[in-house]
């Protein structure tokens, strides 16, 4: 997913976490093919006293620590392995934050005091604020810059048990600012041992200098933007912000026929202030549906069939100051598979954390504790297309994981605003929060 990555995994390098209280491997009792819904949603995995070893940058073995001891290879090279003593914490796969948008210069802070005077969208767009206000600084920022801001916020998130992040573009919204932001993204994930995964988010809003003119707009990101950054190979999918004041139903399958016809994926910001019908979107192989604050009856049951992986972002509700929030509960207890992510974002949801948005799907809307984290885990993975080596931790796939200094996992969303994160290993390498 990382073409520029500078990273050497060789053979040579081995690390074991030994006496892990709690280790949530995610693994399926079930066997079923396909992301976690339903009942499903809550299998965890857990082995009790558990250890891991990776080599290369892979997971090679799981299970009890005295089982681990035992074995032969172990015992031959142990003093060649990084040991770390876990010290009975919690240690799950890496979380997975599967919606961002880090390619900006600065908080909006017009948009939260307007916000907090009970000022409207199209108030704070009049008053300086909105998508817009960033775009400007996207435009006139150096690449270097947006690297830098990018490679800070990966850091962070990572100091938080994240260790694979999707990272959209969308404030730039010229054919030049929208690669730029492309390319800091790459540069940025260079130079950082997670995985990040790019999105052309070129259709985020239409820039002001086409209003009135939005379909000139649409055929730019189709016959300009999306040619551009497949043959470049600068992202792996293309979203679309699908809603009341952004892009139509129509520009939205236009703009996803010219993904599809260059060879990226797609996903969609939809439903999120108001419903849209998203059955015509299928057949285009969604990756995933982000926000779903007002999806329809109809429609839930038609997702329940399929792949398409519902990501939910309450960071962004409670930022705003919403009452209401994602039906998580209808959309499990139907089979529809989930998702949770940040959705960092300069305007509506400002949070580098996975464990806050875990906190908030438990508090306000009812998910159970390890309902979250395979939601911020495994089906995460699912909604970024990279489940066969991320998202569980078993034999064969890549060594990310992230340590917690708790006993109980219940407790990572129980401790709201606060970090237990104490170390986070990305592709077999270890990392510590500043």
């Amino acid at each position: 997913m990382n073409p520029n990555r500078k990273f050497d995994f060789n053979a040579a390098q081995a690390l074991f976490l030994t006496n892990i209280g709690q280790l949530l491997t995610l693994q399926s009792a079930s066997g079923k093919p396909g992301p976690r819904r339903g009942s499903d949603l809550k299998e965890l995995g857990i082995i009790k006293n558990a250890a891991v070893l990776c080599l290369g940058g892979k997971i090679v073995s799981v299970g009890p620590t005295s089982d681990a001891l035992r074995d032969p290879w172990l015992k031959k090279n142990r003093k060649k392995v990084t040991e770390i003593d876990c010290s009975n914490k919690v240690v799950l796969p890496g979380f997975i934050d599967s919606h961002t948008h880090p390619v900006f210069v600065s908080p909006r802070l017009v948009d939260f005091e307007k916000r907090i005077e009970g000022a409207s969208y199209e108030e704070i767009a009049v008053a300086g604020g909105g998508i817009r206000s960033s775009v400007e600084s996207v435009r006139k920022a150096g690449k270097r810059l947006l690297v830098e801001k990018v490679l800070t916020v990966l850091r962070d998130m990572a100091g938080q048990g994240t260790t694979t992040v999707e990272a959209k573009s969308g404030y730039g919204l010229t054919v030049e600012s929208e690669l730029k932001s492309l390319e800091a993204i790459c540069e940025a994930s260079a130079r950082w041992p997670g995985t990040v995964v790019a999105t052309l988010l070129a259709a985020h809003v239409v820039p002001k200098e086409f209003q009135g003119r939005e379909q000139k707009y649409v055929e730019i990101v189709c016959k300009e933007m999306i040619p551009q950054a497949a043959k470049r190979k600068l992202a792996q999918f293309v979203d679309v912000f699908c809603d009341k004041g952004a892009f139509t139903a129509a520009e939205t399958e236009h703009i996803f026929e010219a993904a599809v016809q260059h060879g990226l994926c797609v996903r969609a910001h939809v439903c999120q202030l108001a419903e849209t019908v998203l059955q015509p979107f299928l057949r285009f192989n969604p990756a995933s549906f982000d926000h779903m604050d007002h999806v329809n009856d109809d429609d839930i049951l038609i997702l329940a069939k399929h792949d398409a992986v519902a990501t939910l972002v309450p960071g962004a509700n409670y930022f705003l100051g919403l009452k209401q929030y994602p039906q998580a509960r209808k959309l499990i207890d139907a089979g529809v598979p989930m998702a949770l992510a940040t959705d960092y974002n300069p305007g509506t949801s400002p949070t580098l954390s996975m464990p806050m948005a875990m906190s908030l799907a438990c508090t306000h809307m009812k998910m159970s504790p390890a309902e979250a984290i395979a939601a911020a885990t495994i089906n995460g993975a699912w909604a970024l297309r990279v489940a066969n080596r991320k998202g569980s931790i078993e034999p064969g796939k890549d060594a990310d994981l992230a340590v917690f200094a708790v006993e109980d996992y219940r407790e990572i969303p129980y401790w709201f605003g606060a970090n237990r994160c104490s170390m986070a290993v990305m592709n077999g390498t270890a990392t510590y929060p500043q």
